[in-house]
């Protein structure tokens, strides 16, 4: 019997060659095809095509100027981790051929919990998708009727409940950026949702207000991870007392796209509204994604290596690098702060120009912008732990000097 190996499917030396091409430091682009080529030019050459595209013209997270968005840097071993996912590309939804890729979820969902006083949950493509999932729960199994959140809330919470066909209402924020708690009427029927971490200033809303509404989900996309560590968990305290919580693990712990946990605090509850079955299913589907892949295990691979210690450590480290860049800001004269950063993001912006003259001059990656009280400011978010205060500081003074 003949056995025809095709080696586009097996180990060889294209991950070196792709590997090699990674350290690289410049590239010259050529031109891709313009039209789906009939004829295709070869793994390897097709590596050298590429990589000056995707490698030479991505942004790089881990620049030491880079205080942009809530996109950190990803440590090499989800690198390596990402590649055995796709080497494998293995699927949740079929126990029988991705056994350790459901194990590894339950380690992590069984970790992590924990720190947000929930009990189950799972991971799902960002935090969208956990949003609309927790909302989704809280519609079909305790019937709310009514979505309650403030101007500052992500996108996806209005969102999601258009999807789910539910009323929204919008609630002002107060002076702090937080929910106006004095603007609430009566929520005894509705799911409030309380941000930890607004997406523009990284504002808490009160998590005093947990347990007032029918149904409360917090949305902890970004500020959430900081309930593992010691110095900063009480800026969350009251989450415990949230029916569910949404926290983007390719934010704050360090995972790349795309990577959500929705958890709950009674997951029996929630999954038996979120859950559907098949005849071609072992067990049934919970939540919105049918076939996902096995995000939990380069997450796994970072919590092992690091530890908690480890993934606190840059956490905190992200946090005194705002505190640092606040007093700097705060210390010089020609710019006004929109507030004391809560959740390593600080949001400024020049009073002798224009903020987009300013942004304009400033390398691109460095910053990003955001309106506030119909005003553009500068906003500096402390997700890359690698980056330098000092050295991003003096570009803002030079400019403004």
């Amino acid at each position: 019997m003949v056995i025809n190996t095709d080696h586009s499917f097996s180990t060889n030396a294209g991950l070196e060659h792709a590997i090699n091409l990674l350290q690289q430091v410049s590239f010259e682009p050529g031109n891709l095809p313009k039209k789906c080529p009939n004829s295709g030019i070869g793994e390897l050459e097709t590596l050298d095509l590429l990589a000056p595209h995707v490698l030479g013209k991505a942004a790089l997270l881990d620049r030491s100027d880079v205080l942009a968005h809530m996109d950190p840097p990803t440590p090499w071993i989800t690198w390596v981790a990402a590649l055995w996912n796709a080497r494998l590309n293995q699927n949740l939804l079929h126990p029988a051929t991705a056994p350790f890729a459901i194990e590894a979820e339950k380690l992590v969902i069984d970790w992590l919990t924990p720190f947000f006083g929930m009990n189950g949950g799972h991971m799902c493509s960002g935090s969208t998708l956990a949003n609309i999932t927790s909302l989704w729960a809280a519609r079909d199994a305790v019937g709310i009727k009514k979505v309650v959140a403030s101007k500052a809330s992500h996108l996806s919470i209005k969102k999601a409940a258009r999807i789910l066909g539910l009323i929204y209402e919008e609630i002002p924020t107060n002076s702090n950026g937080e929910i106006d708690a004095e603007q609430l009427k009566d929520i005894s029927d509705a799911c409030l949702v309380l941000t930890a971490g607004t997406t523009t200033t990284g504002s808490i809303d009160s998590l005093k207000l947990t347990g007032h509404a029918k149904w409360t989900h917090v949305d902890a996309a970004w500020a959430g991870p900081l309930r593992l560590s010691p110095s900063h968990a009480h800026l969350l305290d009251g989450i415990e007392n949230a029916d569910s919580v949404a926290v983007s693990a390719h934010k704050w712990f360090f995972q790349p796209k795309d990577s959500a946990l929705v958890m709950f605090r009674d997951p029996k509850k929630a999954n038996s509204s979120i859950s559907f079955g098949g005849g071609y299913l072992t067990s049934p589907n919970i939540g919105i994604q049918g076939s996902r892949g096995a995000s939990a295990i380069p997450l796994l691979a970072t919590m092992i290596a690091w530890g908690r210690d480890g993934l606190v450590e840059r956490i905190d480290r992200t946090m005194l690098m705002a505190a640092k860049f606040f007093e700097k800001l705060n210390n010089k004269k020609g710019l006004a702060i929109w507030a004391i950063p809560k959740t390593g993001i600080t949001v400024f912006r020049p009073l002798t120009c224009r903020t987009e003259d300013l942004y304009k001059c400033l390398p691109e990656g460095m910053l990003s912008t955001c309106t506030l009280d119909d005003e553009r400011w500068l906003r500096s978010v402390a997700a890359n732990p690698q980056a330098d205060i000092d050295e991003i500081f003096s570009r803002i003074d030079n400019e403004i000097n």
